[in-house]
């Protein structure tokens, strides 16, 4: 994208999270202004940990942020052309208080339509990361709110359904089985469901630690698209810590 620097997605990352990067940050000088004061052994051990931990998550989270939001194809669209090489005329992009793509999908794909589907609710994703994000992109003029288990469009009303980085917020079974109930519903007979996410994997856990609970694991999401009759045509990696999938409903 030309309004993107090389820095955008990382700044990004830093402005919705900042009070966790502002408290590892204050870690860290403690711990290190502790090791420089104290004399027992094991105030000294604590400080060594409590620093470790704190530069544990500002390099390893802010490394894979780069890599994923500066660095990679993500913003690029090359993906897009394996994940839907039929070049869907009709497409929706879901997400849950923050558009990540709906600007690179137009730009890479000349969709004939593009409807953007905002599922975000206040009572249940009350993370203040997704409020900040929200605050700060507010959704684009034209944007639906659409409950993720009803969505205000027609049977069959998109070739393509894409869910890039929003839809692990839907954080129960039930949920998720619902959102994907809709998209089924909202696709066309050939028509392809796009699912864009970090997973709760080695590489998540290496990059942002214990951080990594708040992704779904792809037997999680495997178990949500099957229960209402997708399969998975297609899995691929953007960088070690997202992955796509390519959903197609049952013959």
């Amino acid at each position: 994208m030309t309004d993107r620097t090389p820095f955008t997605g990382t700044w990004r990352v830093v402005r919705f999270n900042w009070p966790l990067y502002a408290a590892a940050l204050a870690v860290a000088v403690a711990s290190v202004g502790t090791l420089v004061v104290a004399d027992a052994v094991l105030t000294r051990i604590a400080a060594l940990g409590a620093l470790a931990s704190a530069l544990w998550f500002l390099g390893g989270s802010l490394f894979a942020s780069h890599l994923v939001y500066d660095r990679s194809d993500l913003h690029r669209g090359r993906w897009l052309a394996r994940a839907l090489p039929q070049s869907p005329q009709h497409i929706a992009i879901c997400h849950c208080g923050y558009d990540e793509v709906s600007a690179l999908v137009h730009d890479t794909l000349s969709p004939a339509s593009l409807t953007l589907l905002d599922h975000y609710a206040e009572a249940t994703m009350s993370e203040p990361s997704i409020r900040r994000a929200r605050r700060l992109f507010p959704p684009a003029p034209g944007t639906l709110t659409a409950p993720h288990t009803a969505w205000p469009t027609a049977d069959g009303a998109f070739d393509a359904v894409l869910g890039a980085l929003a839809i692990h917020e839907l954080r129960s079974a039930a949920d998720r089985a619902a959102w994907f109930s809709e998209a089924r519903r909202c696709l066309t007979r050939d028509g392809r469901i796009v699912l864009v996410e970090h997973l709760r994997d080695v590489a998540n856990f290496m990059a942002f630690g214990p951080g990594f609970v708040h992704f779904h694991s792809a037997a999680t999401w495997r178990r949500a698209w099957e229960s209402v009759g997708l399969s998975c045509a297609d899995s691929f990696r953007i960088t070690p810590f997202v992955r796509v999938f390519v959903l197609r409903p049952h013959d």
